[in-house]
C-alpha cells in the first residue's frame, strides 16, 4: 500500500508469536559470547550471578515502560511513533534515519557476522568466509520476510524452538555434568569493574524493545502488548540466570574467564569434541533466529517514516499479499549488506558493528523512556490499557540507566562510534523533505 492509503494491515500475530519473536531476538548470540567478559570483570561467583539478576531487573524496568507506550499507542513504527508524538516529527525522522542506517542495520550486520563466524568453523570458505556467510544469510532471510509475515513467523518459531532447546541443554548439562578440574585461580584484572560487567550483561539482554514493532500486527494490541513484553522478559531473565549458573557450575569462575567459546567448552568438558562441534551448529541456528527476528521488526520503521517523508513514499508501501513492508525490507537488506562489506575490511566485523551502533542506540532509548513522562503529562485523559507501576520512579530509573550506558558506550568504543554519530548528522538534510501537513497524524 502507499504510505497514505491502500490495504489495511491485518492483526495476524498471537501473544505466543510475539513472545517467540522477542525471545528469538534476544536469545541468539550474546549468551554464547559475553559470559567470559562478564566473569573477567567480577571478583566472585556471587557477583557473577548478581549482575545477571541486576541486568534482568533493568530489562524489566524498560519492558514496563515500553508496555505502557505500546499499549496506549500501538503502531507499526514502534519507537518512531512514540518519539513523533512526544517531540514532533523532526526527532522521529532522525530516529528513523538512525535506525535504518545505524541501529537496526548495524545490529543485523553484527548478528550476521556471528552466523558467519560459527558457520566458518563447520565449513570454512577461506579468509572472507565469515563475511560471505553473513551476506548470504541476510539475503535469504530478507527474501523470506518479503515473501510474507506468515512464512517468516513460522521460520521464527522453529528457530526459536531450536535456540531454547540449546539453552535448556546447557542448563541440564550444568545440573547433571561433572565440573571440570578447577584451574589455578588468578585475581581479576585491574580493569575489572561491576560497571563494565553490566555493560556486557545489558548488551546480552538487548533486543527486547523490538517487540513494540509488532503492535499493529498483534491481536488486541492494547491488551496483549504488555503480555508479550512481560512474559518475554520473565522468560529471558529465568533462562539467563539458569544458563550462567550452569556455566559457573561446570567451568567455574576462572574457567569462564579463560574460555573463548563457553557453550563449546561446556560440551567439550562434559561430552566430547564431537559434541562441541555439534553445538556450534546449534549456535548458528540460534544466531539465525536472532537475525530473522531483527530483520522482521527492523523494516517496520520505514513504513512509519514514509508517512512523514515524501522522499520515501515508495519505500513505505505495505504489501497486502505478504502483509509486509516489502520495499522497506529490501532497502534494509541493501544497507545491511553494505555494512557487512565494511565489516569485512576489519579484523572483527562483529566488534566493529557494536562500536558503530551502541552510542546512537542508547541515546534514542533515553529519549523513548523520557517520552513516557512527556505523553503522560500532555495527554492526561488518554486511556492507558497498561500503566507502568511506581510511576514516575520506574521511567526515571530507566532513563538514568540509558544515560549510564550512553556514557559507557562512548568511553569504551573506538572510531566506529564516531562514524555512527557522523552518519546520524548526515541525515539532518532529510528534514527538508518532511511533509508540511502537521495536522495529519501517523496512523494508529
Amino acid at each position: 500500500m502507499a504510505a497514505r492509503g491502500g490495504p489495511r494491515r491485518r492483526s495476524i500475530l498471537s501473544v505466543a508469536d510475539g513472545v517467540a519473536i522477542m525471545v528469538g531476538i534476544v536469545v541468539g548470540i550474546g549468551i554464547f559470547k559475553t559470559p567470559p567478559l562478564v566473569a573477567a570483570n567480577v571478583d566472585s561467583e556471587l557477583a557473577f550471578i548478581g549482575v545477571w539478576v541486576a541486568g534482568g531487573f533493568v530489562t524489566l524496568i524498560g519492558a514496563l515502560c515500553y508496555a505502557e507506550l505500546a499499549s496506549a499507542h500501538p503502531h507499526a513504527g514502534g519507537e518512531y511513533h512514540f518519539l513523533a508524538r512526544a517531540y514532533g516529527r523532526p526527532v522521529a525522522i532522525l530516529f528513523g534515519w538512525a535506525r535504518g542506517t545505524v541501529i537496526q542495520t548495524g545490529a543485523i550486520a553484527a548478528v550476521a557476522f556471528v552466523v558467519g563466524d560459527y558457520a566458518s568453523q563447520v565449513m570454512p570458505l577461506g579468509p572472507y568466509g565469515s563475511g560471505l556467510y553473513a551476506a548470504l544469510s541476510v539475503v535469504i532471510l530478507t527474501a523470506l520476510n518479503v515473501l510474507g509475515t506468515r512464512q517468516s513467523k513460522t521460520a521464527q518459531n522453529a528457530l526459536t524452538a531450536v535456540t531454547l532447546a540449546a539453552v535448556v541443554a546447557i542448563i541440564l548439562v550444568g545440573l547433571l555434568g561433572r565440573p571440570a578440574p578447577p584451574p589455578e585461580i588468578t585475581p581479576p584484572e585491574a580493569t575489572a569493574a561491576l560497571g563494565m560487567a553490566m555493560i556486557f550483561v545489558l548488551l546480552t539482554y538487548g533486543g527486547w524493545s523490538e517487540a513494540v514493532y509488532l503492535s499493529s500486527e498483534l491481536h488486541d494490541a492494547p491488551r496483549n502488548m504488555s503480555r508479550v513484553l512481560l512474559i518475554g522478559t520473565a522468560i529471558l531473565v529465568a533462562l539467563y540466570v539458569m544458563v550462567n549458573a550452569a556455566l559457573l557450575s561446570i567451568l567455574g569462575l576462572e574457567g569462564l574467564r579463560r574460555s573463548e567459546a563457553v557453550a563449546a567448552d561446556l560440551m567439550r568438558t562434559t561430552t566430547s569434541e564431537a559434541g562441541a562441534l555439534a553445538f556450534s551448529l546449534v549456535v548458528v541456528a540460534a544466531a539465525l533466529s536472532t537475525l530473522n527476528a531483527t530483520i522482521f521488526t527492523g523494516a517496520r520503521v520505514y513504513y512509519a517514516m514514509a508517512r512523514d517523508l515524501s522522499l520515501l513514499s515508495r519505500v513505505g508501501r505495505w504489501s497486502d499479499r505478504g502483509q509486509t513492508p516489502a520495499n522497506g525490507l529490501i532497502l534494509q537488506g541493501v544497507v545491511a549488506l553494505a555494512l557487512i562489506a565494511l565489516g569485512m575490511a576489519t579484523r572483527n566485523g562483529f566488534q566493529a558493528m557494536v562500536d558503530y551502533t551502541a552510542p546512537v542506540f542508547w541515546a534514542f532509548l533515553f529519549l523513548v523512556g523520557l517520552s513516557l513522562m512527556i505523553l503522560r503529562r500532555r495527554e492526561p485523559h488518554r486511556a492507558l490499557p497498561f500503566r507502568v507501576p511506581f510511576y514516575p520512579l520506574t521511567p526515571i530509573l530507566f532513563c538514568l540507566t540509558c544515560l549510564f550506558m550512553l556514557h559507557a558506550s562512548l568511553a569504551y568504543t573506538g572510531v566506529g562510534a564516531l562514524i555512527g554519530l557522523a552518519v546520524i548528522a548526515a541525515g539532518v538534510p532529510l528534514l527538508l523533505f518532511r511533509r508540511r501537513d502537521e495536522s495529519v497524524a501517523p496512523a494508529e
